[in-house]
């Protein structure tokens, strides 16, 4: 919980300096924008779990019937917000003022979370996954791109403490592609997919795609929801 709060302190002061800052990898970062819209539905109601600005859910939303976006941070909902203003398109998306931890939705009624650049900075990335997987419709997709900081550079590493205590850095967790893909399928998932986007030979962000395990004691019903 304290975690929570001081991430939620942290981007409520940088939100708006967040939101000036260019893109550094526009390139991976299109190619992961590509690659989640064909892997979406025109019918499906997706969420988006740490959407910050908004940047993405805005984009995403013409591929979708409707898109939940939340954040901890009200600062970056309220220019997420504005955003969607600004364009007069995307009513399909809702902006919510949400932890992390707290997943929005009804159990089971989800087609699809995405999580980008959030889970190292979750309080709990279990209990984000476990959520996930809740909010999942069986046979759901949870799409992921994760920064793991075990693959940066070790100066850059020691450099995170230090700056977390003045407060220009936010709390974050420390974890491998194979630790983070370990948590993933511990909660009830299959991997289906691993790419790496950077624009750059060397990319420590990783995106992964995985699918909720089919229960097969659902209902006919809910089985027939699950993708092929």
């Amino acid at each position: 919980m304290q975690r929570t709060v001081e991430s939620a302190a942290f981007w409520n002061k940088v939100a708006r300096q967040y939101a000036r800052a260019p893109i550094k990898d526009m390139t991976g970062y299109q190619r992961t924008l590509d690659r989640t819209a064909r892997l979406l539905r025109s019918t499906d109601t997706v969420l988006e779990i740490g959407c910050g600005t908004g940047m993405s859910a805005l984009q995403l939303a013409p591929n979708v019937g409707r898109l939940i976006a939340s954040d901890v941070a009200s600062e970056m909902i309220a220019i997420a917000r504005d955003k969607q203003a600004a364009a007069g398109t995307a009513e399909n998306v809702s902006f919510v003022v949400a932890g992390a931890d707290d997943v929005v939705g009804t159990d089971a009624s989800i087609d699809a979370v995405l999580a980008f650049n959030m889970l190292h900075l979750a309080s709990d990335a279990t209990a984000v996954l476990a959520g996930a997987h809740r909010a999942l419709k069986p046979g759901g997709l949870l799409i992921s791109k994760t920064p793991c900081l075990t693959e940066m550079n070790f100066l850059i590493r020691r450099a995170i403490p230090p700056l977390r205590r003045v407060g220009l850095a936010p709390p974050v967790s420390v974890f491998s592609a194979s630790q983070l893909e370990t948590m993933i399928e511990a909660q009830g998932f299959d991997i289906i997919e691993r790419e790496r986007h950077g624009a750059t030979r060397r990319d420590f962000r990783i995106f992964i795609v995985a699918r909720k395990r089919a229960d097969s004691h659902q209902p006919d019903s809910i089985r027939r929801a699950a993708r092929p």
